[in-house]
């Protein structure tokens, strides 16, 4: 049997670790890579970062390989001098261990570490995460250079944070090859304990696929086959919690050299993600997430405010988060690459900050000479400090530090939820249902977006969380759902809440196999599903309220609800496309079977808004975002105006920014912000 190291992870603290405190006020600077640039440069560095009221840096993610120049050759004279140069001029260090990218020379000796794809294609050497996360050969080098770089920095007074690896999954997210199949037949004794319990999760009589040995079970390997449901669903949880237990592995000998809270940087965005955060999140002192921007993206400013709300949703009791890495212009890895214009820079930090995050970091601190990032953007950029990113950049630390008292402060209590889970993201976006082109990200995005515009927060959480202080609680495209969730769900009406399902949830159990009826809820929603009607390319229904349904619609039969909106074409028509139903409790379950158009999402939006009593944030002109964080008695209201003109809003205070004092309406410039501590 080929050698791997274990996936199974142990469970989460019973107790969140206390909160972080990484650097006075707000953390602010961004990746580090003195390797790339001569001596001299370093001094011009340390200088400018005073100058721009830098006070944490990410250093050492990339410099395996020129540390551990040979297997076993350790030098660490430049690692030595770095360290030392910032911490004399008062930065903060975030120590990345560089397990992100492996030296030439291991991939050299040992290639059987690259990982392979589905069609067990081996990857070449030269990329990030070009590593099997379950080799054990791997695993020795990584965790014997991680052991070194703890045992000579952990006590060193200027590492606030350790920094594991580098968006793990971010080029390893699966790997196919036999060592990962064997690690993965590890797991599932682990999951299930025998065969036969492995056989009725994943309904192996379909199509006669019966596991009579352990050793017959492969992971889902080729891309055009038909995988089994409950056998695709296990293997991204398989390589989910493998990424995971490697991450456990190095923070294990992180903490025995350090007291220095731990964490990795993860890549939180709307849709399915790379791995399964939300059961990450507990293990690290802090959450953190790196966050860029994508071109075709038309609502930029929204995707931002989706990501804080879900980096809020998983941080133990809503405590504040780090934004590790965004950009201060055009990143390098898209296909057209977008600057960003005058203002955003300032606007896209503060919008991160607004939701929750202690600080604003960058990748990186100077733009690279050379390779593959050489064209992303930085915070010192190619044109150097002449630049308007450069003013911007020191624009942009003088806000910070004016905003240091909010540092600790937590975004107040949203009385809006919306359920989201990685595992029935993966069930829906890779083809498990009769809509193969389906998306998780399109649903989130449209209904958040809808209480986003109205000025009402809403956290973004994982299934698990406990419901009871939310008035509101929505439901997108929840495939894969459980019955512990689904009495969780069913308490929201019960209690005199507002519960919103769409289309799809709860149709499957968390082993990937179909319910009985088509759903866990339909009690509760007093709705059910008689049959999909996936429309095909081009097709559309009409609904009575004069608007087009495109990709998803389903014949819904009434069972104790009333329709609020019906289909108006189609076989479907006079059946009821949107359905509300009154519970015992006062409140009331909401059931939409089409995937409704952002019209009439903000329709039925406008009418959960109403009926659960959700005040706004602040009183607003459009296109201006307001986000309240609180602490220690006092509050700031952050303004973002999103639109190229000025717009008004309600509050009254000091603007932290400004130092004016401004109320009962204050003016938002074009572009701008406010940030103000209100008055009591």
């Amino acid at each position: 049997m080929p050698e791997f190291v274990s996936a199974v992870v142990p469970p989460p603290p019973a107790a969140a670790p206390p909160p972080v405190r990484l650097v006075d006020g707000l953390a602010y600077g961004g990746d580090y890579n003195p390797e790339q640039w001569p001596r001299a440069v370093w001094d011009e560095d340390v200088a400018l970062m005073r100058e721009a009221g830098v006070n944490l840096v990410t250093l050492g993610v990339f410099s395996w390989g020129l540390v551990e120049t040979a297997d076993g050759a350790f030098d660490w004279t430049w690692f030595d001098e770095a360290v030392e140069l910032l911490h004399s001029h008062g930065i903060a260090i975030d120590l990345a261990t560089p397990t992100a990218a492996p030296p030439s020379w291991l991939h050299t000796a040992h290639p059987e570490v690259l990982p392979y794809d589905a069609d067990l294609y081996q990857q070449p050497p030269g990329g990030r995460l070009a590593w099997c996360p379950s080799s054990a050969v791997f695993r020795r080098y990584a965790l014997r250079y991680v052991e070194a770089l703890a045992e000579r920095y952990g006590r060193h007074p200027a590492v606030r944070l350790w920094h594991v690896s580098n968006e793990l999954g971010g080029g390893n997210a699966r790997c196919y090859c036999d060592v990962s199949a064997a690690a993965f037949r590890d797991w599932l004794r682990a999951r299930y304990g025998s065969l036969d319990a492995v056989n009725a999760a994943w309904g192996t009589a379909q199509w006669g696929h019966r596991f009579g040995a352990w050793d017959e079970i492969l992971p889902p390997r080729g891309k055009h086959g038909a995988p089994n449901p409950g056998l695709y669903l296990d293997y991204e949880r398989y390589s989910s919690d493998a990424l995971l237990a490697h991450y456990l592995a190095e923070k294990e000998v992180l903490e025995r050299h350090s007291d220095a809270p731990v964490t990795t940087n993860m890549m939180v965005g709307p849709g399915a993600q790379v791995v399964d955060y939300a059961s990450w999140a507990a293990h690290t002192a802090v959450v953190a997430n790196d966050h860029y921007t994508l071109v075709d993206d038309p609502d930029r400013e929204q995707d931002l405010a989706f990501a804080g709300d879900r980096m809020r949703g998983m941080s133990a009791g809503r405590r504040p988060w780090l934004l590790m890495e965004h950009s201060t212009g055009a990143p390098s890895w898209q296909q057209r690459n977008r600057a960003k214009d005058p203002g955003e820079i300032a606007r896209n930090a503060l919008g991160h900050v607004a939701r929750g995050s202690d600080g604003a970091l960058f990748f990186q601190w100077r733009a690279s000479t050379a390779g593959a990032e050489q064209f992303h953007s930085a915070m010192v950029p190619h044109s150097g400090t002449r630049s308007r990113i450069w003013r911007e950049v020191v624009a942009l630390g003088r806000d910070l530090r004016a905003l240091a008292e909010v540092q600790g402060s937590v975004v107040e209590p949203a009385r809006a939820a919306m359920v989201v889970d990685d595992p029935a993201g993966w069930a829906l976006q890779h083809g498990l249902t009769p809509h193969r082109a389906l998306r998780y990200g399109r649903e989130l995005r449209t209904w958040h977006r809808a209480l986003w515009e109205r000025q009402v927060l809403c956290d973004v959480v994982p299934p698990g969380t406990d419901l009871a202080g939310y008035d509101l609680v929505l439901v997108p495209t929840l495939q894969v759902l459980s019955d512990v969730e689904a009495d969780r769900l069913r308490a929201v009406p019960a209690r005199g809440g507002t519960l919103l399902v769409t289309y799809l949830s709860g149709v499957c159990e968390p082993t990937g196999r179909v319910r009985p009826g088509l759903g866990a809820l339909q009690d509760v929603l007093g709705a059910w599903t008689d049959e999909f009607y996936p429309l095909q390319a081009g097709e559309r229904v009409r609904l009575d309220d004069g608007t087009e349904v495109a990709d998803w619609t389903e014949r819904v039969e009434l069972d104790g609800a009333e329709a609020v909106v019906r289909y108006a074409t189609s076989s479907l028509a006079g059946g009821p496309a949107v359905t509300r139903r009154v519970a015992a409790g006062g409140g009331a379950a909401w059931y939409v079977g089409a995937a409704l158009p952002r019209a009439a999402v903000d329709r039925v939006a406008a009418r959960l808004v109403e009926e659960a009593g959700l005040p706004r944030t602040a009183e607003a002109d459009p296109g201006v975002e307001a986000v309240r964080r609180v602490g220690d008695g006092s509050s700031y209201l952050f303004l973002l105006n999103h639109t190229d003109a000025d717009r008004k809003a309600t509050a009254s205070g000091t603007d932290l920014l400004t130092g004016a004092e401004v109320g009962p309406v204050t003016t938002v410039p074009a572009g701008g912000v406010r940030v103000v501590r209100e008055r009591p």
